[in-house]
């Protein structure tokens, strides 16, 4: 109830507190046209990021923006299917009647709005190497949020079975990526392997991936990059608009439906979803594997207002993942069998109902997001609460482990209008969490962190240039509780802080129209998290007992990346180099060491801390040699090496390759149809660390689809088919949990094959109650 009153005085404070920033009324009025006929064009989506803002042109192509501020500079994003995205920088003051002229392409551009970073500008003007996936590239079929992101290159995961994936970027994963959803820090138990990201896989419009360090804007934990999820642009004035999305995949029998309503009255809009998964256990090329199946029910809701002020907004969400795990179980012939030895039966893999040991996780987030037009700039505030319980259990449904995690947040930044190209930018944030222990069992002790923060930034854009520059400084404060067990200390006091100061240089330059180059050198760093300085227990799921070391300093990178890009009419292309040095490398390490722990032998894992060195490149190419013919490619690759050992970093990512090609064709009564195959491959990784790790061979999978929308009347049906792993390949993904080697500690030669062959439908329906 306490955390339930505060943020109740904080809306009530943000709504009450807009008469003061209270602007003069403006309303700004355009058309969009083709830039060689300049034919006017219906149906173009106008968008402005900063103040969530959204239009559609009318049936001669015009649009009117109602409640805009009077005055700011803000970049307006303009798209129409077929055509290049068009962005323009618009100063609200002196701004006119607009005319944006979109040239037609058969390339996907690159001229989208960045959000993430710190000042929202267009990719090409953004230092930081990013990727964007839109909603057309969400909809094709995965099986959770971080496998969908995999298509980008330099994005891997950590999977345990398909229900659970963690994202790895540039080589690093848990608590060194910072996921945002809501504006807010996605708070749970980051440092868990088989711990999942609690958003629901269809609850954003567009994903944004910032691969390199990024504690300048977030702080501690963005040493490998920043995920950033953004929800779905509110819709136009008077409309009510929404959205139903159906798959179905046969390999585990996943069912997953989301249906989305949102609309907008005078500046008042709100946006309501629900969603829901089932899916029994999924079937390797071999055949079943026990108890993999999993049930999630997902809710959120918006409302806010869109006024000259600027925008407030309301959202909540609730997420509940219920997930079936197996304990290694084998009879002499080496099969999976149930605890009493009897075999498995088909009836038994496609059950819905999980039995035991499974997983309970729940996450409850509130967030408010602000913007403000205040004197001659715009205050952005976030709040967020958090409460992410994980239970797991073990042989019923009382928890044996049971994590109860509160986040506050707040994050404040100022805005200066851009005077002669510069713009700066002052920060603050702050985060409290408290975590209990409520089970029988103990891995992490009960804690509290606390942490602070406050930076400058600023960013000079020049005609065809930009150069940014900041610096952040940094304070962290973790403390574990005393726990006693019968007399014995499970868990012994500590206090541990850590300060750190970061920096970042960032610049860009367009040659010309096709050409870009970008450029990022800084600092960053991470703060240990309890796991690493507390733990002492047996960790189910991953079958190893873990020793934390209170003692542990933080984290310190070092990185610089570049990138050149091309876009032109037939082919587009990028090559981005990146290196990033890690001073005090956290990670748990097994020397041999076993122990004795509720019955059974477990290995050792203790933390520790080494010099790291990753290195490594992404790339990119397009082709579009006729309208209806798409060739596209990707290739990522990290090196790891622990300098202090002298050998390679454990669970890093193989090299992948990926070739998709598209044949588009104009079908009469159709829009959007494609016939596709695609070729997935990954290097074999011997570059393991052998004291813990097996190498995983090179694996090659052919993959195909097919659809198109059509037109029931007015309304349009997307309709399609998609076959992964089509040769039914068996193989072991280098980061699979379930590989030789981390699946059973008594049998390094034991291991479950990846997925195997998985066939999904898909229904995507957006429709218009009210225009």
């Amino acid at each position: 109830m306490k955390e339930l009153k505060l943020l109740g005085f904080v809306i009530l404070y943000t709504f009450l507190s807009t008469s003061t920033f209270a602007n003069i009324l403006k309303d700004i009025k355009g058309r969009v046209i083709d830039a060689d006929t300049k034919q006017t064009l219906p149906g173009a989506t106008i968008f402005i990021p900063d103040l969530k803002v959204t239009a559609v042109t009318n049936n001669d192509g015009e649009f009117t923006v109602n409640n805009l501020p009077s005055k700011g500079t803000y970049i307006v994003e303009v798209h129409y299917i077929g055509y290049k995205t068009t962005t323009q920088v618009v100063n609200f003051a002196t701004a006119g009647t607009l005319e944006f002229a979109l040239k037609s392409t058969a390339i996907e551009t690159k001229e989208v709005v960045i959000t993430g970073s710190l000042i929202s500008s267009t990719s090409k003007r953004n230092s930081a190497s990013s990727a964007v996936l839109g909603k057309d590239q969400l909809l094709q079929p995965s099986s959770n949020l971080i496998d969908a992101l995999t298509r980008i290159p330099g994005v891997s995961q950590i999977t345990t079975g398909p229900s659970i994936s963690k994202p790895v970027i540039r080589g690093l994963g848990y608590n060194r990526i910072v996921t945002l959803d809501d504006g807010i820090k996605q708070q749970g138990q980051q440092w868990g392997d088989e711990h999942g990201i609690e958003i629901d896989q269809f609850k954003s419009d567009r994903v944004e991936v910032l691969r390199g360090a990024a504690s300048l804007m977030y702080g501690s934990d963005a040493l490998g990059g920043v995920i950033n999820l953004l929800e779905p642009s509110t819709a136009p004035e008077g409309q009510v608009k929404g959205e139903l999305i159906t798959n179905y995949s046969t390999n585990n029998g996943l069912s997953a439906n989301s249906l989305m309503l949102t609309g907008n009255k005078n500046g008042f809009v709100w946006r309501a979803r629900g969603t829901y998964k089932n899916a029994y256990s999924f079937k390797t090329p071999i055949g079943y594997f026990p108890n993999s199946g999993f049930n999630e029910t997902d809710l959120s809701g918006m409302v806010g207002l869109n006024k000259s002020w600027g925008y407030t907004h309301l959202n909540v969400s609730s997420f509940r993942n219920n997930i079936g795990f197996y304990e290694p179980t084998l009879d002499a012939a080496g099969n999976f069998v149930k605890e009493d030895g009897s075999p498995f039966v088909t009836e038994d893999y496609k059950s819905r109902d999980l039995d035991y040991p499974r997983q309970d996780i729940r996450h409850l987030k509130i967030a408010l997001n602000n913007n403000f037009i205040l004197g001659n700039g715009n205050l952005k505030a976030d709040f967020g609460f958090q409460q992410n319980q994980r239970r797991e259990l073990e042989d019923g449904p009382d928890p044996s482990l049971f994590f109860d995690l509160k986040t506050y947040n707040a994050d404040l930044k100022y805005y200066i209008h851009e005077t002669n190209g510069w713009q700066p930018v002052f920060g603050f944030s702050a985060d409290a969490g408290n975590s209990k222990n409520k089970g029988i069992e103990f891995l992490v002790p009960a804690y509290d962190t606390y942490g602070v923060g406050v930076f400058a930034y600023a960013k000079k854009n020049w005609e065809s240039s930009t150069f940014s520059l900041g610096a952040r400084y940094d304070f962290r404060k973790n403390t574990g509780e005393q726990l006693l067990i019968d007399g014995d200390e499970q868990f012994a006091p500590f206090v541990n802080k850590s300060s750190n100061v970061s920096g970042a240089l960032g610049f860009t330059h367009q040659f010309n129209e096709e050409w870009n180059f970008k450029a990022n050198a800084g600092s960053a760093f991470r703060a240990p998290n309890p796991a690493e300085l507390g733990s002492n227990g047996v960790h189910e799921g991953t079958f190893r007992y873990e020793i934390g070391n209170s003692n542990l300093s933080p984290e310190r990178s070092y990185q610089v990346d570049a990138a050149i890009e091309y876009e032109g009419k037939i082919v587009s292309a990028s090559a981005s180099v990146y290196n990033n040095y890690v001073h005090n490398f956290i990670y748990a390490a097994n020397n041999g060491e076993t122990i004795t722990a509720e019955g059974d032998e477990y290995p050792v894992y203790r933390y520790g801390q080494v010099n790291a060195n990753l290195y490594g490149a992404e790339a990119s190419l397009t082709i579009h040699p006729v309208s209806f013919i798409h060739f596209e490619n990707t290739f990522g690759y990290v090196h790891a090496q622990n300098n202090t050992l002298g050998r390679p970093l454990a669970f890093i990512p193989a090299g992948t390759l990926r070739n998709e090609l598209r044949f588009e064709p104009k079908l009469k009564g159709t829009n959007d149809a494609y016939l596709s195959v695609g070729i997935n491959s990954a290097f074999k990784q011997t570059r393991v660390d052998d004291v813990f790790e097996t190498p995983t061979s090179g694996y090659t999978l052919l993959n195909a689809g097919i659809g198109a929308t059509f037109n029931l009347g007015k309304q349009p049906v997307k309709l399609s088919v998609s076959a992964n792993n089509l040769l039914n390949q068996r193989y072991y993904d280098a980061l699979s949990r379930f590989k030789p080697g981390r699946f059973d500690y008594e049998n390094p030669n034991l291991g479950v094959y990846n997925t195997g062959r998985n066939i999904t439908f898909g229904l995507y329906v957006p429709f218009t109650l009210v225009k």
